[in-house]
């Protein structure tokens, strides 16, 4: 299986290169600048200069985009629609490193854990950014496209533990109460969900069993 993971050099896509070339992957990382990764594919290109012609006969492309900076906050909305638009009407599945502040928290999935008193305000932007992102994502029937939540806590040097539950769009808490995983074990499961995942469409959460 062919794969692409773009902002490879970021915490989250370095895990992902190094998890699915530990299973055997054909891995492409694509990067801006040196190449940080594991990866000895490499394509070194921004984000919206990539064409289709650069991502063509890949199985599936990992968008692991960050941006915190208030003044770069929408662009989690102008890469994501870039990416969309350079993968539109092909095979090619597109896998996003989303966010958990748009976790739905009620059966009706109008509140977000956003929403909520204890949300951090610093936060908020983040949170409103990447979930606009993931409202015109839904958007798109032109994509192949599966959006992967982490639990609440996303722990950047958390411990690989092998193991997570897989979820939907409602905030999961693990038997501990806790909603919490690590980027290793975020990284186990994007890269299951790119070798036998079918969640089309769909967003999905993940957080630690």
């Amino acid at each position: 299986m062919k794969i692409a993971v773009v902002c490879a050099n970021g915490k989250a896509g370095r895990l992902i290169v190094k998890e699915a070339l530990n299973r055997g992957l054909d891995v492409t990382a694509v990067v801006r600048g040196e190449n940080k990764t594991a990866a000895t594919k490499v394509i070194t290109k921004d984000l919206y200069d990539l064409t289709a012609a650069d991502l063509t006969g890949f199985d599936a492309v990992v968008d692991a985009f960050g941006a915190w900076a208030p003044e770069t906050l929408p662009q989690h909305s102008t890469s994501l629609k870039k990416l969309c638009d350079v993968l539109s009407g092909s095979d090619t599945r597109l896998l996003v490193v989303g966010g958990a502040g748009s976790l739905y928290v009620n059966p009706e999935h109008t509140l977000c854990v956003s929403d909520g008193a204890d949300f951090p305000e610093i936060f908020k932007p983040l949170a409103a950014a990447m979930a606009k992102a993931l409202g015109e994502l839904r958007e798109r029937s032109d994509v192949k496209w599966t959006y992967v939540s982490p639990a609440g806590d996303f722990q950047a040097d958390g411990e690989r533990s092998g193991e997570y539950i897989l979820a939907g769009e409602e905030l999961t808490l693990n038997s501990k109460g806790e909603s919490i995983i690590s980027y290793a074990d975020y990284a186990i499961a994007m890269v299951d969900e790119i070798t036998k995942g079918s969640h089309i469409g769909q967003r999905i959460s993940v957080v630690r069993k």
